[in-house]
């Protein structure tokens, strides 16, 4: 006869994934992108938390996959009008509370920064030609 009380084994749990940006999936899918194109449905000021004092650019959203969101728009100007267009990616600002999301520059509708020499992968700025030259140089004598 069989002990009364017997072991069953349900196996280990699965963690939870958690994800940072919640909004960026494929639609109808569990498929996450990198990117999202979005419409621009409004502009807003955000002010950020408690020891910096600004006027941080943003706007209001809406994915390919009919969600909304507020990204932030990285450099100074913008040129995002309402019905334009422009590719969001995770990683917002980090004083601004609920801002997730920041807007590619240099890419669709949202023109790169003019005249930024230092930090031009975040502000859509290519690289000078000049540059382009003197690397090429460089390669050539440790190759």
């Amino acid at each position: 006869m069989s002990s009364p009380l017997k072991r069953i084994n349900y196996g280990k749990l699965k963690k939870k994934t958690h994800t940072r940006t919640p909004a960026l999936l494929h639609r109808g899918t569990l498929i996450r992108c990198p990117q999202l194109r979005a419409l621009i449905v409004e502009r807003r000021q955000v002010t950020p938390r408690k020891p910096n004092s600004a006027l941080r650019k943003c706007v209001k959203v809406m994915l390919t996959n009919c969600k909304y969101l507020v990204p932030y728009v990285p450099g100074g100007d913008h040129n995002l009008r309402k019905y334009g267009e422009a590719l969001v990616s995770g990683g917002g600002a980090r004083d601004l509370p609920g801002v997730r999301y920041s807007c590619i520059r240099g890419v669709l509708g949202l023109l790169a920064v003019s005249g930024k020499k230092r930090r031009r992968s975040i502000y859509g700025v290519k690289q000078p030609s000049h540059l382009k030259k003197v690397r090429k140089k460089v390669r050539k004598m440790y190759r």
